[in-house]
């Protein structure tokens, strides 16, 4: 097998590998490490500096990239918030749950991540960690639903799809900030609420290891940058910002994030705590506009590599390679089995996602992989290199991600049966995840 991994620095495979091989002092630690995951919320390929972006500015999460392992093939098991959301915490595609569409505020109050479904911060209470999450849930309104029955100590967020920055209020007129299971008023922009919880939290650790997650509301919309104001009210129809408006605001949101990102890494260094904790960044889904996704093809909501294909950043010094890139592919169904090997705690069951912390810790590729994608109507299957793609009225589209990365060749006709058995993979893969709640 290929190596998976290239050296930002231009090193050859050979000292690459070498250097990885004497870089990595911490692997014999026997305290399990402290584990920080962020998830910025539509936050696109195209959209950090480290992936390419001119416009933007994010030099602490570029900072965590050369520091870590950045990966070039990373994708969200959906390609919307909530499928994601639900895939990330089981390990399992999201589809087993039940889970397959956005919950949204006005329809689906009454639906959510079913207590009895196994996560991984469940897992890591049971250890012995803290665990702590501050910023967005989205997997259920009901208490019932909500962090607290999931394993976590503590939560400070909200529960719908998005709320105003400034007022926290949701897309059907309704307050959404919560500390644990009582609805409150807490004052502040979102971002910087996000951040200060986390920062306080990590302060306040000593002896136990702590799990914390920040799923983040930016830079998902309303578009209102930190030096913005309401736009929504309390039963009253949310305003919104225009489209020229937008623009000027997700930089300032994205900006706010990144320094966020930087306050928490600052902290942890502060603690003392650097080389015994382990972060890993990601996105929930691919960019809308204004957002970039660079080269790819489609955006959020939609199974083209746009929809999917997301940054994602690892990095624990002296434990896994550090400045490195990485063309492993993989997906978020993996955050699971990997925190959990990290942590030295055994998995519960099969599950549809792997452990990324060999790789992460010397190169070794994992091979080709085998994974899928269903939004509504629309399929998608990776198979190595290979993509096909499923829309509804649409001819079948099968594409050579490593020579057409941006799929605008249809290969279907040229590669006729390779087409239709991928095409019976995803068949297969339905009949078994979609199986229980049909």
């Amino acid at each position: 097998m290929k190596d998976a991994y290239t050296a930002m620095n231009g090193l050859t495979r050979r000292s690459f590998l070498g250097a990885g091989a004497v870089s990595l002092p911490g692997l014999q630690s026997n305290r399990p490490p402290n584990l920080i995951l962020i998830l910025a919320d539509d936050l696109g390929y195209g959209d950090l500096g480290c992936y390419g972006s001119t416009s933007n500015r994010t030099p602490h999460i570029d900072k965590l990239a050369s520091d870590g392992v950045r990966f070039t093939d990373f994708h969200s098991s959906g390609a919307v918030c909530s499928p994601t959301r639900a895939g990330l915490l089981t390990g399992r595609y999201q589809q087993r749950c039940g889970i397959s569409e956005v919950l949204t505020a006005a329809s689906h109050r009454d639906k959510g991540l079913d207590p009895a479904e196994i996560t991984f911060p469940r897992l890591l209470k049971s250890a012995g960690y803290r665990t702590a999450i501050f910023g967005k849930w989205h997997l259920g309104y009901q208490t019932r639903f909500g962090p607290r029955r999931h394993g976590f100590d503590e939560f400070r967020g909200y529960v719908s799809g998005n709320i105003d920055y400034f007022s926290h209020v949701d897309q059907t007129g309704r307050r959404d900030w919560w500390i644990g299971d009582k609805l409150t008023d807490e004052k502040g922009y979102t971002t910087e609420l996000v951040t200060r919880h986390a920062v306080d939290f990590i302060r306040r650790q000593s002896g136990r290891p702590f799990f914390l997650y920040l799923p983040h509301e930016a830079v998902h919309y309303p578009y209102q940058g930190p030096r913005g104001q309401a736009l929504r009210v309390p039963g009253r129809k949310p305003s919104t910002t225009t489209h020229e408006d937008a623009g000027g605001a997700f930089t300032e949101m994205l900006a706010a994030m990144d320094e966020g990102v930087g306050r928490v890494l600052d902290q942890v260094r502060l603690s003392g705590i650097e080389d015994d904790t382990m972060i890993f960044f990601c996105s929930d889904n691919g960019a809308p506009a204004p957002g970039s996704n660079g080269p790819l093809r489609g955006g959020k909501g939609t199974v083209w590599e746009g929809g999917h294909r997301v940054p994602a950043i690892g990095c624990w010094p002296g434990h896994i390679l550090a400045g490195k890139e990485s063309f492993q592919t993989s997906i978020s169904l993996d955050l699971m089995p990997t925190l959990l090997e990290a942590a030295g705690v055994p998995l519960p069951r099969a599950l549809d996602g792997v452990s990324l912390l060999r790789h992460m810790r010397s190169g070794a590729s994992l091979g080709d992989r085998t994974l899928f994608w269903g939004h509504g109507a629309q399929r998608a299957m990776r198979q190595g290199h290979w993509k096909l793609t499923l829309m509804p009225e649409q001819e079948p589209f099968l594409a050579r991600l490593d020579l057409d990365l941006s799929e605008k060749n249809n290969l279907a006709s040229k590669f006729a049966p390779r087409a239709g058995l991928m095409s019976q993979a995803i068949q297969t893969w339905e009949a078994d995840v979609y199986a229980k709640h049909n």
